[in-house]
């Protein structure tokens, strides 16, 4: 999975640029608040690398079962933006790291913990390396499933056979079950770090937060600095909470805590800010990477006293559950993610966020599929419009288009695009855009007011494509009141 692509872990930049012009919509009233916003590339980049991060300890088996269930309707939505399926790579990594600390080196593990298999740490765990998992030999010696379209002629040539949809989602399904035995000091967003040089879209199923150790001094045996030998040390020193956990020492006391967050001055974690430069700086833009994170809720968090390992007799501090659901073997339960949902908001407009405490992840999983549709780049109308004119004979529908150059820059230009006139391919004042019935590539989108699905076309697209390699079309068309 080496190759450039378009990111999966697009948002408008408009209130960041400098003297921009008036993109205002002139008939937006309180009944009709709301707009449908568009951001598309001129240039479409249809390379997509997709990375999951499995939690594979223990307590994940229904979760990984439940993904595997549920990945089909991921594919759907994949499989409806506008082209068909894009060229994808998809590969797994887990969670388990062993007993490597990111900032220790000469070793840079520590001595292993627990039992393998069940919990228990070693050496470099699994060390982020893709990994196949039940799918060994599907995908012809490649560590991952790649479906990639040839540039000539336009023929899917995937790494397995049959090349049906139904094949890719079993193979998915058989690397999905990574197993719960793996390391229970789970380091996710180090395994992302090992595993990404450089890939662009990044999906977490977790049941437990973020423990990418800095250094493995942490995993240390009982003492009176670092307490009992469990992952309850994770939050302890890696989470700070403004309320009842300031310190660690407040962090070990039985009770609710509010407003948490990473503790970016813990010696023992690595900063969640290291990850999140890491990623940004893989690609020529940040807005080609996107992150994803099917995670235990953020909140509550709360330290509570739990039965103690066995052969002793003191109850010990643990983290609260934040969320439990019913699952197939009976009651499953997820911890707050607090370092990984503060990871994921660092991608304002390129994340997405599910709770891990439902049955079905099929609504988490179309989640991450529609961001992605958005980020290739979408032009179909995937929300009613509303009719701005009723007067007027037919439906009036109002949209405000202009194009943006270079985006990233510290003053990108951004020019107001007409409305084609006439409008259609023979229009006179083109680039410029119009609404066209489209019920090919937008089959998924809601049928409108004049009983079509309708896709924002561009007409003149060459010449956008003269004003330089980066540039965006941004559209906000007004839907009805809900």
């Amino acid at each position: 999975m080496r190759r450039s692509a378009v990111a999966s872990f697009l948002g408008l930049s408009v209130g960041l640029l400098a003297g921009c012009p008036d993109r205002s919509i002139s008939e937006v009233n309180p009944l009709q608040g709301r707009v449908e916003a568009k951001d598309i590339p001129v240039v479409i980049n249809r390379d997509l690398d997709l990375l999951f991060v499995i939690d594979d300890s223990p307590s994940m088996a229904d979760k990984q079962a439940n993904l595997a269930a549920n990945f089909p309707q991921f594919m759907k939505v994949l499989s409806s933006i506008p082209g068909g399926l894009p060229n994808v790579h998809i590969g797994v990594v887990t969670s388990d790291l062993g007993t490597q600390g990111a900032g220790d080196t000469n070793p840079s593990f520590g001595p292993g913990i627990g039992q393998i298999g069940m919990g228990g740490c070693f050496g470099v765990g699994k060390d982020g390396n893709l990994q196949l998992f039940g799918a060994a030999g599907a995908v012809g010696g490649d560590l991952f499933i790649s479906n990639i379209a040839d540039p000539v002629t336009g023929a899917r040539m995937p790494n397995y056979t049959p090349n049906t949809e139904a094949r890719l989602e079993e193979i998915f399904g058989q690397m999905a079950h990574a197993g719960a035995g793996g390391c229970g000091f789970e380091q996710h967003l180090e395994a992302i770090r090992h595993a990404l040089q450089p890939s662009n879209a990044v999906n977490q199923i977790a049941d437990e937060d973020d423990c990418s150790l800095q250094h493995y001094s942490m995993l240390g045996p009982e003492n009176a600095t670092l307490g009992p030998q469990q992952s309850f040390r994770c939050t302890r020193f890696g989470v700070t909470c403004n309320q009842n956990g300031q310190s660690s020492d407040a962090m070990n006391q039985v009770g609710p805590k509010g407003q948490c967050h990473p503790n970016d001055g813990s010696a023992y974690l690595t900063k969640v800010g290291e990850y999140v430069a890491f990623l940004k700086g893989l690609k020529s833009s940040p807005r080609k990477v996107i992150v994803a994170g099917i995670v235990g809720d953020p909140d509550p968090v709360a330290t509570e006293l739990r039965a103690p390992p066995p052969g002793t007799g003191t109850k010990i501090p643990a983290l609260a559950h934040s969320c439990t659901y019913n699952g197939a073997g009976g009651t499953e339960v997820g911890d707050p993610a607090v370092r990984i949902k503060f990871f994921l908001d660092q991608f304002p407009n390129r994340s997405t966020f599910s709770t891990i405490c439902q049955r079905d992840l099929s609504g988490g999983l179309q989640q991450i599929g529609d961001l992605l549709k958005t980020v290739i780049g979408d032009p179909c109308i995937e929300g009613k419009l509303a009719d701005v004119d009723p007067k007027t004979p037919g439906p009036q529908y109002e949209c405000a288009v202009s194009y943006i150059k270079n985006p990233d820059d510290p003053a990108p230009q951004e020019f107001i695009m007409p409305k084609c006139t006439p409008e259609d391919a023979t229009a006179t004042n083109q680039p410029c855009w119009h609404l066209a019935p489209d019920a090919v590539n937008c089959a998924t989108a809601p049928t409108q007011l004049s009983g079509d699905k309708l896709v924002l076309k561009i007409e003149g697209q060459n010449e956008l494509k003269t004003q330089g390699t980066d540039v965006h079309v941004l559209a906000n068309c007004v839907t009805q009141a809900q």
